[in-house]
């Protein structure tokens, strides 16, 4: 018994090991580690995180605006339609209000994984790669399977959608949405939305990496599908599905896929949507 809690101690060491691993890389590239490390482990992750997700929230966002605003200012889009600067500010002040709190998901998720309480692995060699994409397959399902509920919960709850999602779905036209709006939630709703990622580690064996690189992915993928260009790419949920959601507030409300709104009857496809309008 001694020694398997010694081993398993030991493997817990290397979830530790990794989230001090990346706060020196994060941390130490602004001040010297010897001023963070009188923090606590906890505080100095969650900081990591909140200078991560900022990150990349400004970079994908700013880039993907440039790209399709700019450089391409009238292929996408007529110019009355381009958002204004003042309401991509509007976004970007709402989305830095929630950002410290969505931060504190990750950084939950990797204390519960340090003290072992989640199914997580530390390295891929621990179970192999064809098992960890089998685990990373069914890992995406129940992702996929909770944002849907959960963003749709968020709609038919009433007191949920008025003090909560409503926050987000005041960009409601073409000319209010841009990428910066994919993080411009009510802190609890942004979380609320993430849950199922944190879910997942206690129903299926998870690599810890591949689950911290999902949750920062959610930033660029919602900066993707708040910019109006549908894609058509199936099955993917782009931003053509997800604009027809913040139009008609009762469709699409899946995440990666349209898989879920297929099942459940939510679905409405940008293309038949086209057509209708082009037959009138």
């Amino acid at each position: 018994m001694e020694d398997h809690h010694g081993s398993s101690s030991a493997y817990l060491q290397l979830f530790m090991d990794e989230a001090t691993l990346y706060n020196r890389i994060v941390l130490g590239s602004l001040l010297p580690m010897k001023l963070w490390d009188p923090l606590p482990h906890f505080i100095q992750s969650w900081v990591r995180n909140c200078i991560g997700g900022t990150l990349i929230y400004f970079l994908s966002a700013s880039l993907w605006c440039f790209y399709i605003y700019y450089l391409n200012r009238n292929l996408y889009f007529p110019t009355d339609a381009i958002p204004s600067n003042k309401a991509m500010l509007l976004q970007i002040y709402v989305a830095m209000k929630a950002m410290p709190w969505y931060c504190a998901l990750p950084t939950l998720s990797e204390y519960m994984v340090e003290n072992g309480w989640t199914r997580c692995f530390s390295r891929i060699s621990d179970v192999g790669w064809p098992a960890y994409f089998v685990y990373l397959a069914i890992y995406l399902v129940i992702v996929e399977f909770g944002i849907y509920w959960m963003h749709r919960e968020l709609h038919d709850i009433k007191p949920l959608y008025k003090y909560l999602h409503a926050t987000h779905h005041i960009y409601n036209k073409q000319n209010t949405l841009s990428p910066f709006a994919g993080l411009a939630f009510h802190p609890l709703d942004g979380i609320l939305q993430a849950v199922p990622h944190v879910i997942a580690l206690f129903l299926v064996p998870t690599h810890l990496t591949s689950h911290i690189a999902l949750l920062f992915l959610e930033a660029i993928w919602t900066a993707n599908i708040h910019d109006c260009i549908h894609a058509k790419a199936w099955p993917v949920m782009g931003a053509g599905y997800h604009t027809i959601h913040h139009t008609t507030y009762r469709h699409n409300y899946g995440h990666y896929t349209i898989w879920m709104d297929w099942m459940f009857g939510t679905l409405r496809d940008p293309q038949a949507r086209d057509d209708e309008s082009k037959v009138m």
